[in-house]
């Protein structure tokens, strides 16, 4: 599978908690609403928890400052990528998701790449 990762920082008008209720209640939503246009297998929230936490050992380490989130997002492979964004349906879908996410997510202090995974192990399945 190809999976897109979506390493987020909020806007700076935008509060924790409006940021956090926005993302999981409109935008999620929003996409889910688009998901067979663009041919999306998976989607997946992580919300970043304990920030405080986090900004003294990013910090103490002299990293960037901390992300509010990362968004993953699934297709079987590169082809039903691509034709997930070719045709009228995806493009207008790829437009809205776009203008929602300008409305809470700060593009330049973001970052947005395709990776294909490698399962190393996989402790979380009872088989």
């Amino acid at each position: 599978m190809i999976k897109l990762v979506y390493i987020i920082r909020k806007r700076d008008d935008v509060s924790d908690k409006e940021f956090h209720d926005y993302w999981l209640n409109k935008h999620g939503p929003l996409v889910a609403s688009v998901a067979k246009a663009i041919r999306a297998r998976k989607y997946v929230q992580s919300h970043t928890i304990l920030p405080e936490t986090a900004a003294s050992m990013s910090q103490s380490r002299k990293m960037a400052p901390i992300y509010e989130g990362i968004t993953e997002v699934w297709w079987d492979s590169v082809e039903d990528l691509t034709a997930g964004g070719s045709t009228p349906e995806g493009q207008e879908a790829g437009r809205l998701l776009l203008q929602d996410e300008a409305k809470f997510i700060d593009f330049q202090r973001s970052t947005i790449f395709f990776t294909e995974e490698h399962l190393i192990f996989d402790f979380t399945s009872k088989a």
